[in-house]
This record gives structure tokens, sequence and C-alpha cells, in this order.
């Protein structure tokens, strides 16, 4: 893994590694820029300080999490989105010990302001995502969505059995799905 990096993304990704082989304590500065083969100061450069580049690698684990499949159907239908979902989330725990409860929520409760902005951008870009779906769902009821309940509003309640279940390590969509089914078919 000792190959001289020159990039933010080049670093990120060298982080990742790092993680998935030896567990996020293992993610430090020295430690990235021993793995990157390059100087404490270069890693620097584009990390002003061990919780920035922390911050940037929970948030470049989010992606690589949940990437945009090839498959564009997948956003096309909210059950197969939901499925596409759990997916990802168990690819996650597999590739990620841990991260969903130790890492990302952790940020929710301290005080660590940039590493929660971007956990919550990437949350609502999910969110945001799953409440496009539900809109262009063509199996959706022409009357499912009112004034009072839309489909942001479903999407949020969503969104939240999801985040629960990514607590309780539970990635089996078919509580969701079912809610889906109930309400908008």
């Amino acid at each position: 893994m000792n190959t001289a990096v020159t990039s933010k993304d080049e670093i990120l990704k060298t982080s990742r590694e790092l993680i998935r082989q030896q567990g996020w304590s293992a993610l430090s500065i020295r430690s990235v820029a021993a793995a990157c083969g390059v100087s404490v100061g270069s890693i620097y450069n584009y990390f002003d300080s061990k919780a920035v580049l922390l911050g940037a690698t929970v948030e470049s684990v989010w992606c690589e999490i949940f990437h945009c499949p090839e498959q564009e159907a997948v956003f096309q239908d909210t059950q197969a989105c939901i499925i596409w979902m759990y997916e990802r989330m168990n690819y996650g725990c597999k590739q990620y010990p841990g991260f969903f409860t130790l890492h990302s929520l952790g940020f929710l409760r301290e005080n660590k302001s940039d590493g929660r902005r971007r956990m919550q951008q990437t949350w609502q870009h999910i969110l945001s995502g799953l409440c496009s779906v539900l809109k262009r769902d063509a199996k959706v009821r022409p009357d499912a969505f009112t004034e009072q309940f839309t489909a942001e509003k479903f999407a949020d309640v969503l969104f939240s059995l999801i985040l629960s279940a990514l607590l309780r390590q539970d990635y089996d969509p078919s509580a969701v799905l079912e809610i889906v089914r109930r309400t908008l078919y």
C-alpha cells in the first residue's frame, strides 16, 4: 500500500483502505501519510487537521456506500430503490464494520460541526433522491399524496425507518416494502 499519492481523492481512497484493513482507530495523519508514501506535511496540504481528514473520509465512505448504481431503473421504482438502499447498507456494514453506529451517527452527539455538516449533506442527498423516486414511480396511485401527506413527508418517514435499520443492523427491507405497498399502490 506504499504508493506515493498527490491528490485529495487518492488520500481519501488510501484512508478508506486503511480503515478497511485496520479499523477506524488506525486513521491518523501519520498513518495515512505512511500508507500513501508521503510526508506528514503532504497530508496537511490537503487536510488542515485530523478532524478535517476524518470528516472528509466519513463523507467519502458515505459516497462509496451509496454511489449511484449503473441501473437507472433503481431510481424509477420506489421498491427497487429501497431494496438497493438496504443492499448498500449491508455492503457498508461489511466493508466498514461499525461505521454507521460508531462514527457517522457519533457526529450527531459530539460537537464536530464539519463532520456533522458533511453527514447531514449526504443524508439530505439520499433523502432528496428517495423523494424524487417517489415522484417518478409510475406505480404510485395518483391520489397517494395530498397537501398534508406529501412525497417529501413520506420520504422522510421512509428515511427514518432506514436509519433505524442502520442502527439495528437490520438489512431486510421487507417491512419497509410492505409499508410502501400498503400506502402507495
